[in-house]
Formats: C-alpha cells, structure tokens, sequence
C-alpha cells in the first residue's frame, strides 16, 4: 500500500502509458522513465551528492535534474517517489493505529515539531512502516504531475526480497548498498528477522553495522549467507573488508537481472527500488 497525492484522474482516452519513478535522498537522486506496455526504460539518470544536503537543496537538484531531461514537460499515466532515509519504524499490522504515527518513531528517530509522518502497509505481509516523507518534494512533484503514488524505500525493499525468496531454505541477510547508507534485511525463508538502516562514513563503518547485526541475531558470520547489492562489485573496498570476516558474502544479481529485461545494460543509472516500483 502506498500513499497518494490525489488530482483529477486522466480519461483512458489520454493514456500514454508511460511511468515515471522517482527515489529522493538526501545523498542522491535518481529516476526512470518507462513504457509499461513493453516493459522497456525509456530514460534513466542519477546524481550522487558529494555532501549530504537539506530537503529544499535536494528539491533544487532535482529540480535541475528534471530540466536536464526536459521532465517536467512530460505527460505520465503513474508517477511514483521512493523517498530514502532512516527515519521510519516497522510496526506489526494488528498493532498498528494510524492515529499515533508520531509515537511509532520518536523512540528511535529524531520527529521534529512539524515534521509530516506517513506510513505504507508492506503488500502481504503483516507490516506497516511508519517513516517521515521529503513533503517540499511531494508537493514539487504534485505541482507538476497532480496525482501520484509515494512510499518509503523500506517498503519496496521488503515488499521485493520478501515476496520473492521462496525458494531459500538458509537464514539470509540482504544489504542494499547505497552511499553513506546501509540496508539490512535479514530473512528466514519469507519470515522476516530485522530489517534496519544505517548511516555510515567509512567502509570501516559499514563493515562494523554488517557485523554488529549478525551477533545481535546471534548467526555465525563463517556460516550465515550475506549478499550484496547496490552501489557495490566484489573489488570494491567494502567488499573486499566484509570478506575478511564473512565467508559466505557475494554480489546479489537480481537487479542486473531486473535491469537486462528492461533493455537496460548496467547498474550504472538506475537503483535496485525503482526497478521494483515498474
């Protein structure tokens, strides 16, 4: 379930079947365009910020973003924002009362005074992530589109590993690389264990997150299946630390996968969540 910033519908007349996925951060943008009919990228570009900016910076760099591309001239049947930080709680469903969002977070994430806070059901799973959208970029993104969809990058994350790992049989702990940021998602077969995320400097950093979660879940790091994907290949420094200490650590190829049945050649433009929002 995502949330939706609501316009007048377009009449079936005027579809052009073209959808726009955006993902904002504070460290980066990135986005897509594709015809959903083929099934086929269409335009896809990211920008990796050198410091972490505020949400009106990181409105302007998307602004330019989409004037680089000519985006906002664009007509699209569905627009969605994958907003990305580490300002959310999970929160099991039956537990769940959209009337106390704020004391879902201010326990673990700093919830400031007139901060808006949002929360996205995981499809078919017991789970609602409550977490703070970028709203200066919601409302750039509805004056220019009208209506569109909007969730937190935990969710997609979820949604995707959860509803496909059917077939694994192993404690498996997923981390999502992306730039000064970490996501761990550890599953049981389809049963979730933790899911967190972390901010980091260093790849000493990342290396000390990957290993302080495992023992907090008491696994074995000669033994437990780590993979890697994202911002991240095997000669990459961080890699090559986590396999000092993880025996079983290799690169994720799902997305690379996702990517080759969209005609897109490489990683290079396009993160693993806004592949999974098409």
């Amino acid at each position: 379930m995502t949330k939706k910033l609501k316009n007048n519908s377009l009449n079936i007349a005027d579809k052009n079947f073209k959808k726009l996925s955006i993902q904002v951060s504070l460290n980066g943008l990135s986005f897509c365009v594709a015809d959903t009919v083929s099934q086929k990228l269409l335009i896809s570009d990211r920008v990796n910020f050198s410091d972490e900016k505020n949400p009106m910076a990181a409105k302007d760099e998307l602004e330019k973003l989409f004037q680089k591309h000519d985006i906002e001239n664009m007509p699209f049947d569905e627009v969605v924002a994958v907003h990305r930080n580490t300002l959310f709680g999970l929160v099991p469903k039956s537990l769940f009362n959209p009337d106390h969002l704020n004391e879902y977070l201010k326990f673990n994430t700093k919830v400031l005074a007139n901060d808006v806070i949002a929360y996205d059901e995981v499809e078919n799973h017991d789970l609602v992530n409550v977490y703070v959208p970028y709203v200066n970029i919601n409302n750039y993104i509805y004056d220019l589109f009208g209506e569109f969809d909007f969730m937190h990058n935990g969710t997609v994350l979820l949604q995707s590993l959860l509803n496909n790992q059917t077939q694994n049989q192993e404690i498996t702990c997923f981390v999502h690389v992306n730039k000064e940021q970490l996501d761990i998602t550890v599953l049981n077969q389809r049963k979730l264990l933790l899911y967190n995320s972390f901010k980091y400097q260093t790849k000493e950093d990342f290396t000390y997150y990957l290993l302080f979660v495992i023992e907090q879940l008491e696994l074995d790091p000669k033994i437990v299946v780590v993979k890697l994907f994202g911002d991240i290949e095997e000669d990459d420094e961080i890699f090559q630390l986590c396999y000092n200490y993880i025996q079983n650590i290799s690169i994720f190829e799902t997305s690379t996968a996702q990517l080759s049945k969209l005609g897109e050649p490489s990683t290079g433009s396009i993160d693993f969540t806004l592949i999974n929002t098409i």
